[in-house]
């Protein structure tokens, strides 16, 4: 704490001797001895209270984070979510409905080209009939249908016939 030496204190008793006296010197040095008690005392009630108040600091921020992970473990039940995501798979009326698109506003890129855009259609449901001609068709090696890739491939077949053949088999 103070950087006193063995000298420094013979210079300080023999002031005391010469300021003090002989006489009083014993009495003044019990009350130093008294006040430093005193204040060694209050020095380590202050550091004890202050110890104190940071345990309990730190119990606060213990007891915070034990309540929070607590308030977490009750609010997670396993086995009520498995079983929540079991019955929505199994349940059956969501098959029934058709699937809902989301609507957003995508910007397209502008078209390169000048034909007009194709839209989707559904086809028919099959019929005896249709399954009769398919076969017709297969046994005479003939498409049942001419499709946009087949009409290129046979525009192509002028200048390269096995290119159009390949093209045409792979769509």
């Amino acid at each position: 704490m103070f950087d006193i030496g063995w000298s420094e204190l013979v210079l300080i008793g023999v002031v005391a001797l010469i300021a003090i006296g002989p006489k009083e010197l014993p009495g003044v040095l019990r009350m130093v001895g008294q006040w430093m008690g005193k204040a060694r005392k209050m020095a380590a009630e202050f550091q004890g209270q202050f110890q104190e108040a940071m345990r309990e600091a730190e119990m606060a921020d213990l007891k915070k984070s034990f309540d929070e992970v607590k308030e977490a473990a009750t609010g997670f039940n396993p086995l009520s979510s498995l079983q929540k995501d079991v019955s929505d798979a199994l349940r059956v009326d969501a098959l029934d409905k058709p699937a809902e698109t989301p609507t957003t506003t995508a910007v397209e890129p502008p078209a390169t080209s000048i034909e007009a855009p194709v839209t989707p259609t559904t086809p028919e449901a099959p019929t005896p009939a249709t399954f009769m001609e398919a076969e017709a068709h297969a046994a005479a090696n003939e498409p049942l249908a001419i499709t946009r890739e087949v009409e290129q491939a046979q525009v192509a077949q002028d200048t390269a016939p096995s290119e159009a053949i390949k093209d045409a088999k792979a769509s």
